[in-house]
């Protein structure tokens, strides 16, 4: 390797740490500027999940839980959506599959997607709007573009009341339930998108199905 690129490569690792740190520090003290920030604070007592959670599965009988705090518009939880709905197909019967939100602030359009499936989720149709904008994500992410019109539109293809959806958009208790994930989230040391929990036990991220799968079966024989 020569010293140009291993100096590349070298200042690229830098630099994906210092965004990452960013990304944390404004999330915990977010720019107030526009006066649309919000001082998102750790929780106090922090849970894995809640009542209120979004569970993908529903197995009579649990046997392992995980949970994903994820970002709509990072395409990293865009590469994992495929491997955890291979995983909840192949162990839904056994495992609790939960997604909770935590939009990170680099992203235009993530907080926006979060109050978005929360608002279908009002509508009982949460899985449906969360896997909308998995299967769409390179339509909408990474975009400076504001996509409320583009949610909408999806609200409207998957049969929802559009009136009811538009008022939950803009219901500050919609907001509120992202940020109360968003807390948790801090409060179990979630830096970044996705993070995985296992039975309450943060992982690093697997970087594979098999990986992946791997693990569910290893924590299953115990």
């Amino acid at each position: 390797m020569n010293k140009l690129k291993r100096h590349l490569i070298v200042a690229a690792v830098l630099m994906a740490g210092f965004a990452a740190a960013i990304g944390s520090y404004l999330l915990l003290a977010p720019d107030d500027r526009g006066g649309g920030g919000l001082d998102v604070q750790p929780a106090a007592e922090a849970l894995p999940v809640r009542a209120s959670s979004h569970r993908l599965t529903e197995p009579e009988k649990s046997e392992l839980t995980v949970v994903e705090f994820l970002d709509f518009e990072c395409e990293a939880c865009g590469a994992m959506y495929p491997v955890v709905e291979r995983l909840r197909e192949e162990y839904g019967d056994r495992v609790t599959f939960v997604a909770r939100y935590f939009p990170m602030p680099g992203h235009r359009n993530g907080e926006l997607a979060a109050r978005t499936a929360e608002a279908a989720a009002r509508q009982g149709r949460f899985e449906e709007m969360y896997t909308k904008l998995f299967n769409t994500q390179q339509e909408w992410g990474e975009s400076q573009d504001w996509k409320q019109s583009v949610f909408r539109n999806y609200a409207r293809q998957l049969g929802l009341d559009i009136a009811q959806f538009d008022a939950d958009l803009a219901d500050p208790e919609v907001a509120g339930r992202v940020q109360d994930d968003q807390r948790d989230g801090l409060a179990l040391d979630v830096q970044g998108t996705p993070t995985f929990l296992v039975d309450g036990t943060r992982i690093q991220t697997p970087g594979s199905y098999r990986e992946f799968k791997a693990l569910i079966d290893d924590r299953l024989s115990d």
